[in-house]
């Protein structure tokens, strides 16, 4: 069977970001996955919450140099966890009881500056959970939004109806994202599951060709906007011909557009993903449940 594993040492040890619920299963299907996706040469580590019990590495989400907890609401949570050296694959389980797109928010930085390339996101849905509690269709969404893998768990007494249901909310709506079946624990393919290539919505983990630049409070508009200046010599004055798609329209940093339309400049702004997006006061435009209210 073929394995994945890093061989190249001047590469990125790979980072796989496991979404899902306490008491979804999490643990099990990531044993699987390390046993059977990963070459005997891979080094791999787990880090789990310090809200988490059982074995590996704790991380902690910081806010303000004390426990975050559920997540930090300003925004200005990030991740405390130190990856070891010569680590291959890194495997980040959250808190399965706070907010998962908090988490995503601040696992991009510390990723980053951890020098991990993101390989994938996976979620582990608890299909039981989810049946008895319609309301956490919104919680699975944003969940899936940002995973190239979703794998459905704990189905035991699931109907049959509900399962396809679920599946044909995101088919229906053409996510790229990948949809397996757990049984007893294990997946059919664990290197299909860990093959490092990107199936999801967000674009959050894509190479970023801005980083590093600072664009707060630039705005791009264009030559147009400056209106016709009679006084302007014939041969600088824009051409009236060039009007069209953008012209005349203003595009602000951080990935809010005054239009729906893109410039004629070329320019394609940072975009925020938008479960990331927050109204002036901090809170999140997209919300979703409290996965803690939901847990035994």
């Amino acid at each position: 069977m073929m394995e994945i594993a890093t061989t190249d040492a001047s590469a990125k040890p790979l980072l796989y970001i496991i979404l899902g619920t306490t008491g979804s299963g999490r643990r099990e299907v990531l044993a699987d996955l390390i046993g059977g996706g990963l070459g005997t040469e891979a080094r791999p580590v787990v880090l789990r919450s310090d809200n988490d019990g059982g074995e590996g590495i704790r991380w902690s989400l910081m806010a303000g140099g004390a426990l975050a907890g559920g997540g930090g609401g300003g925004g200005e949570a990030v991740i405390d966890a130190e990856v070891p050296a010569g680590s291959t694959h890194v495997f980040f389980l959250t808190d399965g009881r706070a907010n998962p797109v908090d988490q995503l928010e601040a696992i991009k930085p510390w990723a980053a500056a951890a020098g991990l390339e993101v390989a994938r996101v996976i979620t582990v849905v608890n299909c039981q959970l989810a049946e008895r509690h319609p309301a956490l269709l919104a919680w699975y969404d944003a969940c899936i939004h940002f995973s190239d893998i979703a794998l459905l768990h704990k189905r035991e007494g699931v109907a049959n109806k509900w399962m396809s249901d679920f599946q044909g909310r995101y088919r229906d709506q053409f996510y790229p994202c990948l949809f397996e079946m757990v049984k007893q624990g294990r997946v059919h393919n664990p290197v299909l599951i860990l093959e490092p290539e990107a199936r999801r919505m967000s674009h959050v983990f894509d190479e970023d060709e801005w980083a590093g630049i600072s664009l707060e409070g630039v705005e791009f508009g264009t030559e147009d906007d400056e209106g016709d200046d009679s006084d302007e010599a014939p041969g600088k004055r824009k051409n009236s011909k060039n009007k069209g798609k953008g012209q005349g329209k203003t595009k602000t940093a951080g990935g809010k557009n005054d239009t729906a339309e893109d410039d004629d400049d070329g320019m394609d702004l940072p975009e925020v993903d938008p479960y990331f997006e927050r109204h002036n006061g901090g809170r999140r435009v997209k919300q979703i449940p409290d996965i803690a209210q939901f847990l035994e």
